[in-house]
């Protein structure tokens, strides 16, 4: 598996075509010889915020699927930029324009976008697992967001699509506790497209995807584009939920999640609020 043209200067993404237009975006390919689960580093997270529109432009890309290598989909943030962000604000700003534009590359890609999550699905590659158009997961998959675990609020992808998809009663539920999700449980609630058993996860999304990419393109994507525009609503809850993350990455708490990560134990936060 190779990176075609327009995408060479990928590193952190494996790209491969396939027939009929589809794409497929394989996270951690380099990372599973070591058996390692595909974390978000600095490289991956912009690579990530930039894919789509590239895609978007791909004249021989109708579908993309996105996937994970090794034991899972995402293990999340990389600590060691998760460290940086909390230390430099260029960083912080940086990496806050890239969540920002992965979220809205996702929405915005007129191509449909297909997600096939297995093992653990946190982090970076989770926004694009939960918005991707079809959305499959093996059924023991495990999704969480991790964000309140580290010391900052669910920014990202959560406040814009959590409450759409499986209602705000149990998005505040997961989202406040970083309570594991199950596939067979995302599906029951709403949260993914459909579950199936992770050896006919693969299977299962070139399937979906292939059926999309035979499928009239202007309908299929203008039936995406009027449908997301549920989310660009909610375009203001996101970017206030982003701008609340990104502040605590200058707070102590982050520190404290960052360290007891590292120590694996339980964090110690400070009872207190200035909010």
């Amino acid at each position: 598996m190779s990176n075609p043209a327009p995408y060479q200067h990928y590193k952190s993404l494996t790209l491969a075509r396939h027939e009929h237009g589809v794409l497929e975006i394989v996270m951690g390919a380099s990372q599973s010889a070591n058996k390692k689960l595909s974390t978000a580093d600095h490289n991956m997270h912009r690579e990530l915020s930039t894919i789509w529109a590239d895609i978007d432009r791909d004249p021989e890309t109708r579908v993309a699927i996105i996937r994970g290598e090794g034991k899972g989909f995402s293990a999340g943030g990389d600590l060691g930029l998760v460290q940086d962000m909390a230390d430099d604000f260029n960083v912080r700003t940086r990496v806050w324009r890239e969540a920002r534009d992965l979220v809205y590359g996702v929405i915005n890609c007129s191509k449909p976008v297909v997600s096939a999550m297995h093992g653990p699905a946190v982090g970076a590659g989770l926004v694009a697992g939960l918005l991707a158009d079809v959305s499959i997961a093996a059924r023991n998959a495990r999704i969480i967001d991790g964000h309140t675990r580290l010391g900052v609020a669910a920014g990202d992808h959560a406040a814009i699509i959590w409450p759409l998809l499986c209602g705000m009663a149990r998005a505040k539920y997961y989202l406040l506790l970083c309570e594991a999700v199950s596939g067979e449980e995302a599906e029951r609630i709403g949260l993914v497209s459909l579950t199936v058993d992770e050896a006919d996860l693969l299977p299962k999304a070139f399937e979906v995807a292939g059926r999309l990419a035979q499928g009239s393109q202007s309908a299929i994507r203008w039936t995406k584009y009027a449908l997301n525009n549920w989310l660009r609503m909610a375009g203001p809850s996101f970017d206030t939920s982003l701008a609340l993350e990104f502040m605590g990455f200058a707070g102590p708490d982050v520190r404290e999640g960052i360290a007891s990560l590292r120590e694996r134990r339980a964090p110690g936060f400070d009872p207190g609020s200035p909010f």
